[in-house]
């Protein structure tokens, strides 16, 4: 029996050359139209880390942060109320490829992974009859990657898009590598004003990174973006080789390029360095509580500005990108996506994001979704989730949604109007075991205009061992009156369907 090759077979091989190389002699044998369009729209999801729907001014914030973004809204589905999974990267990252709260997933702790039943549930393999690509500047997202790998056609390693990187240490110590990349940092590494256990070869690797970044330094004057205190990177030349990327795809493709900016540290390009840090502007100075840290007003409103300026250089590299994607043709046939995995704090004495808080600072993302072709914009502004993401790109794909999603169809997409009694969570369990019951966590529940913060089992609530807040977030969107005394029917009644669901998870796992 005559076998030609698979649609699938020449998706993966045209990812491992250029087009032009192989098309010629397989265009007659195989017809290019039908392997490369096809009737199926791509999918390209390109996510910011650390990016607070706060500190943008498409939703309202007082500096400008996103002139681009507020002009390409006109053109978008934008969600203005949309919640992150968690408050860091890897289980909130984990919940957008899986489609599951963390209670499922698993992936708890800072560097963690999902749990084995979820590695084959992931939104790589529900696009199982697209060429499929991921990419990220954020070591904690490989992970996930090297999880679903056998379900990705194209993982492009971290380092392509570093300028400096410690990625030896992967290729030399690949079975041991958290062992290895901790060595590493200890032996050569200056962080946080600690001494490397060798000063003789820091200062060898020093003057190596010195060298490397030379010539970025007058385009960065406040530093060269980094991760981890090394490995620099430019997200221009990021976007740069995304543009250069994406027309060489084989169609149709589904892609998620995760990239590390907004997050700290922020550094901004020249043009963008100082635009707000001599604006007088001052934000709302908020009440500290239990979980408060140390930081000054001052402070955190030097970060903020910094952080803001960071924004501003995020949202001109989206705007270049879009403009190619449409001068290309991209997006003609592309669905394009902008999101983030979490938000970031600069208020209440918080700095960042690795806290216990889950004020809308921290939760609240954007969500931007263009549609093929689309070229009138719709604003939505009931609660959704992380979760919801994917899940929706299956349905406008023409894919079914995987059983194991726990995400609903996003509007206008859904097929019919989401349950009166519908929420939003969010989990946040650091230092839970994932293999035990969740004893120690931070959960928020939104509906409707209501959103409750559940603390359970952290040390700073004493003997009491669980406390609650509960803010009207429609007419009290900065979160200053705690309404958990005063409308005590609201929030029993949401307490106890968030213990329910609690409780429904627990149910699997033991309690030690």
């Amino acid at each position: 029996m005559k076998q030609g090759l698979s649609r699938r077979d020449f998706l993966k091989l045209a990812g491992l050359a250029p087009f032009g190389v192989i098309a010629p002699p397989l265009i007659k044998k195989i017809g290019l139209q039908r392997l490369m369009q096809g009737e199926k729209k791509n999918v390209l999801v390109v996510l910011f880390d650390a990016f607070s729907a706060k500190n943008i001014s498409m939703y309202g914030y007082e500096r400008e942060t996103t002139p681009n973004l507020s002009k390409l809204a006109k053109r978008a589905t934008v969600y203005h109320n949309h919640y992150a999974s968690s408050s860091f990267t890897t289980p909130g990252t984990a919940s957008l490829l899986t489609m599951t709260l963390p209670w499922t997933h698993r992936a708890f702790k800072f560097g963690g992974e999902v749990a084995k039943p979820m590695v084959n549930k992931s939104i790589f393999h529900a696009f199982d009859d697209y060429y499929r690509i991921g990419y990220s500047h954020n070591p904690l997202v490989n992970i996930f990657f090297k999880q679903f790998q056998t379900n990705i056609d194209e993982f492009v390693p971290r380092e392509k898009l570093l300028i400096n990187n410690d990625g030896l240490i992967r290729i030399l110590f690949g079975n041991d590598e958290d062992i290895a990349t901790i060595s590493w940092s200890r032996e050569m590494k200056r962080i946080e004003g600690t001494y490397p256990y060798s000063l003789f070869l820091s200062h060898l690797y020093e003057k190596y990174q010195e060298n490397k970044i030379a010539s970025y330094k007058d385009m960065y004057p406040d530093g060269v973006p980094n991760i981890n205190s090394d490995n620099y990177y430019t997200l221009d030349e990021g976007i740069d080789w995304l543009q250069d990327r994406i027309t060489e795809l084989p169609q149709p493709f589904f892609s998620y390029f995760h990239f590390f900016p907004p997050h700290f540290p922020y550094r901004a390009r020249r043009e963008f360095s100082d635009v707000f840090v001599n604006d007088f502007w001052k934000p709302l100075e908020k009440p500290r509580g239990l979980f408060s840290e140390d930081n000054s007003e001052e402070t955190l409103g030097k970060l903020r500005a910094r952080y803001d300026q960071f924004i501003l250089n995020v949202d001109s590299e989206f705007g270049r990108l879009f403009d190619y994607l449409e001068s290309s043709g991209i997006l003609e046939n592309t669905w394009v996506v902008l999101t983030s995995d979490h938000g970031e704090m600069h208020e209440r004495g918080i700095s960042g994001h690795t806290t216990p808080t889950f004020y809308q600072p921290i939760l609240r993302i954007p969500l931007m979704i263009f549609e093929p072709g689309q070229q009138v914009g719709r604003e939505i502004h009931a609660p959704t989730s992380a979760i919801d993401v994917m899940s929706t790109l299956l349905h406008v794909t023409g894919h079914s949604m995987p059983a194991w999603s726990e995400g609903t169809l996003l509007p206008p997409y859904a097929t019919q109007s989401t349950q009166p009694d519908a929420g939003v969570f969010a989990v946040g369990a650091r230092h839970n075991n994932p293999n035990l019951a969740i004893s120690e966590a931070t959960i928020a529940y939104v509906q409707g205009n209501y959103k409750l913060i559940y603390y359970l089992g952290y040390k700073e609530l004493g003997s009491d061992s669980e406390q609650i807040q509960l803010y009207d977030i429609q007419s009290d969107p900065e979160e200053l009156n705690d309404l958990s005394l005063t409308q005590k029917a609201v929030a029993s009644d949401m307490l106890a369907k968030v213990k329910s669901k609690l409780a429904e998870v627990n149910k699997q796992y033991p309690t030690s």
